[in-house]
């Protein structure tokens, strides 16, 4: 039986690998997410959204001793080669591939596995993120992560509009139930760590567009590179807009006027 006790922190370092594990994710509490978000489990037939091994990639780093608290994600790619159910047993896997210093804190680059139940590979996640240091204050001249790839989408405006989204703080608060990373739910963390509110969850951003991409077609694989742009707050309004043909997009965004705060490029997606 896996040990689910709160391991002692561990410094991230190149190398650290997750103990492999079995476990099924809580219907219940994917409902709750999916329907601050908008959504729910029939559009998805089932299966596991796949933003939600976002946050359980998270956790799952934290069960292995990387405490989540402080975290910011930059860069976050998303493989499904096989769709989960919602009620199937997963084994994860995974570990602690790079770890860099920036100007702000330390970027640290993970990759998590998630098997079936028959043993085939549902799911492969690359996340890279700014670890800044909970208990101080960020100098507000140290501004940004360092160098950051160029941006996917630069006129937002000129992309298909798909819905607008008003947050509010209480819905931040419900999605994030639980979760162990202050900046999304205590303003005095947030402020801390030089935001001026709580800012969303990037699986809380990016369930907004992959329902979007859902709504249109559910694919059998796909491949999606998504981007943080800029900090989404609990209080921020935001439009989600896409690129390309409908059914067969190309890029999808959450966007504030011509700003980008999120973005999403389809790099695969197949048919069932």
């Amino acid at each position: 039986m896996t040990d689910l006790s709160t391991p002692a922190p561990v410094t991230p370092y190149a190398g650290l690998a997750y103990t492999p594990r079995r476990f099924r994710f809580d219907p219940a509490a994917e409902d709750r997410m999916m329907r601050v978000c908008g959504s729910d489990a029939a559009l998805f037939g089932g299966m596991v959204d796949p933003a939600a091994f976002i946050p359980h990639a998270i956790r799952e780093s934290a069960l292995n001793g990387v405490r989540e608290n402080g975290g910011v994600n930059m860069l976050q790619v998303v493989r499904m080669e096989s769709p989960l159910a919602l009620d199937e047993e997963i084994t994860v896997s995974g570990g602690i591939t790079s770890v860099t210093e920036a100007p702000r804190g330390m970027i640290t680059t993970a990759e998590t596995f998630y098997h079936g139940a028959d043993g085939r590979l549902g799911m492969a996640l690359r996340r890279v993120a700014l670890k800044t240091d909970p208990a101080r204050a960020a100098d507000p001249a140290l501004r940004g992560a360092g160098a950051r790839p160029a941006p996917l989408i630069d006129d937002p405006e000129a992309l298909d509009p798909l819905g607008a989204v008003a947050l509010t703080p209480e819905d931040v608060k419900t999605y994030s139930a639980g979760t162990a990373n202050l900046l999304h739910v205590d303003p005095e963390a947030a402020a801390r760590a030089g935001y001026r509110a709580p800012i969303v969850g990037g699986s809380q951003g990016v369930r907004y567009m992959t329902a979007a991409l859902w709504r249109e077609g559910a694919p059998g694989r796909v491949e999606l590179d998504i981007r943080f742009r800029r900090p989404i707050f609990w209080d921020d309004a935001f439009e989600v807009r896409a690129e390309g043909e409908k059914g067969a997009r190309s890029a999808l965004c959450l966007s504030r006027g011509p700003k980008v705060l999120m973005e999403m490029r389809v790099r695969r997606q197949e048919a069932s």
